[in-house]
This record gives C-alpha cells, sequence and structure tokens, in this order.
C-alpha cells in the first residue's frame, strides 16, 4: 500500500478511535509521512536540529492529513448525494478540530496530534494559527471557483501564511518582520502550486485562477478543463507568474540580515519553489503534458546553498 492509499484508509478512523502511542513513536509516524510525501519541504527541513526537524514534520503531518481530506476523490454518484459526502469530510475537519483542541488541553489521542501537543509546549504556535489552517482546508469542500484575487488571497493566506507563521515559530526569529516574509512567502508558493497544478485542479473541477483574470486574457474557463494550450493560457499565465515573483520579492524584502541563519531552511524551500516557477516559465507554461518538477540532486543543492548564505550572513 502506497502512502497516498495509506493516507486515504486512515482517513476514515476518527482520530480519537486510534490507539495511543508513545512520543517517539508519534514523532517517528510524522517523519515517515514527511519523508514518503517526498515534498520539498522535506529536503529543507534537513537542515534544522532534530527537535525543530520533529516538529516541523509534525506540522507537515499535520497539513498533510488535512490536505487528503479536501482532496478526497468524489465518488460516482447522483447529484444529490453529493451533499452527504461534504458533509462526511466536513465532520472529519470537525473531528481534527476536536483533537486539535486535545493538544493544547494534553489530551492528544491521534499520533500526529501527541506530536503537535509537544510541538505547541516547545514552540510559541498561536492556537489560532493552526485552527486557521483547517478553515482554510475546509474552503475546498464548498468553493471551486474564485471570482477575483482577493479571494483568492483569503484562501492562500489561510491554507499557506498561516502555515508559515508557525513554521517561523519552529525555526526562531528576532525581527518581528518575519511576520510578513512568512505571509509573502506563503502567497507566492501557493500561487506557484496553482500554476503547477493548474491541469490536475481542472480535472477534479477546482479552478483556483481568478475567473477576471481568466476574462482579462481571453482565456475560456471550458477550454482550461479542456486542457487547451493556446498563446492566450500563456499570456494568463505569465500574469499568475508575475504576481508569485512579486510575493517572492516582498518576501525578501522582509527578511531582516539577524534571522537569515535560523530561516535558512524557509530560505531553502523559497530558493527551490522560485527555481520551479522559473522551469514553469522556460516551458512556456505548458503543463498539460506533464507535471513540472524539480530533480532531487536540483533542491538538494539549493538547500545547501540556502545553509551557506545563512552561514555567511554573520
Amino acid at each position: 500500500m502506497d502512502q497516498g492509499e495509506a493516507t486515504r484508509a486512515e482517513l476514515e478512523l476518527s482520530p480519537l478511535l486510534t490507539p495511543p502511542r508513545t512520543l517517539a513513536d508519534a514523532y517517528a509516524y510524522c517523519r515517515r509521512v514527511a519523508q514518503k510525501s517526498s515534498s520539498n519541504f522535506y529536503h529543507a527541513f534537513r537542515l534544522l536540529p532534530a527537535e525543530r526537524h520533529n516538529a516541523l514534520c509534525a506540522l507537515y503531518a499535520f497539513c498533510r492529513f488535512l490536505d487528503d481530506i479536501a482532496d478526497q476523490p468524489e465518488a460516482k454518484e447522483r447529484h444529490a448525494q453529493v451533499g452527504t459526502r461534504q458533509e462526511k469530510l466536513a465532520i472529519l475537519l470537525q473531528m481534527w478540530r476536536d483533537e486539535l483542541r486535545q493538544c493544547y488541553e494534553g489530551n492528544a489521542r491521534h499520533p500526529i496530534a501527541q506530536a503537535l501537543a509537544d510541538v505547541v509546549r516547545r514552540f510559541p504556535v498561536q492556537q489560532a494559527h493552526l485552527f486557521g489552517i483547517i478553515d482554510g482546508v475546509e474552503m475546498d469542500l464548498y468553493r471551486t471557483r474564485y471570482r477575483t484575487f482577493a479571494e483568492l488571497y483569503n484562501y492562500c493566506y489561510h491554507v499557506a501564511s498561516l502555515v508559515g507563521l508557525v513554521c517561523i515559530e519552529i525555526f526562531g526569529y528576532r525581527n518581528p518582520r518575519a511576520g510578513d516574509y512568512a505571509i509573502n512567502l506563503g502567497v507566492a508558493f501557493q500561487l506557484t502550486n496553482i500554476m503547477r497544478d493548474v491541469w490536475e485542479d481542472a480535472q477534479r473541477n477546482r479552478i483556483y485562477l481568478p475567473a477576471e483574470d481568466l476574462d482579462r486574457f481571453g482565456y475560456a474557463e471550458q477550454e482550461l478543463c479542456k486542457g487547451v494550450y493556446n498563446e492566450a493560457f500563456v499570456r494568463l499565465m505569465a500574469f499568475e507568474a508575475e504576481r508569485a515573483r512579486d510575493y517572492y520579492r516582498r518576501a525578501v524584502a522582509a527578511l531582516s540580515p539577524e534571522d537569515r541563519r535560523s530561516l535558512a531552511a524557509a530560505e531553502a524551500m523559497r530558493l527551490i519553489y522560485r527555481r520551479l516557477l522559473d522551469k514553469l516559465g522556460a516551458r512556456r507554461f505548458q503543463v498539460f503534458a506533464k507535471r513540472v518538477t524539480l530533480p532531487t540532486v536540483d533542491k538538494v543543492g539549493l538547500v545547501l546553498l540556502a545553509w551557506a548564505r545563512g552561514r555567511l550572513s554573520f
């Protein structure tokens, strides 16, 4: 059974029914989730001391489980039953809200929640930020279109920027502008993901690109759902890419010299995602034929570059 199948199977079980584990086992469980995902983030986690590495793996596992809930495929069922599916997934998210509360009350049962309970004891993670991430994921249960960028920004803030705000508490920082860094970087990451996955999302009847942008460049939603690659699509994606670059620039401008070392892992993620965006552009945003990815060797090289820059900043 692969990682995706294992996760989907476990999602059918209430976190409250999962047998308690030792803290070491809980963290090991989270590390496996992060490692098997082949995530860009996991490579950056390697820059961190064990305590912070484990904490980031717990956060990643938490976010991964939430994403898997929202990404549950729709069964081929009558339209009248779709509401039942949404209600079921909403109940799963509510279970995670309840389990998250237990993290702060010392009664967590699920291994991810057990690890998170230790994380929030060790680091000043705001409870509202973790709950806000769940709120963002819940948007995917009920919304498949965004009319304006302002609406999309709100989604990006919840599912990505809030993750960044939690991350910097684990990384450590001294300058309050690190918050602006995390928020802008989160939006940039999410926009990059949206561009990379635009075809996969369209096949699941999800279009994150704002309708106002599709109208602006004369590219129809129906064309996107059919995988039509033309100059209008290239212009649309070039516009979105420049928007993402602007948020990367804002993040860099908010990164203070005294925080470059502690936020080296975040910088590694920035370099990886920025390279991914560049690769999308180099391919003229041809995302319909093959998913654009970076080789592991490139990711490792960028991680080492971020580590070296962090050390040289002092």
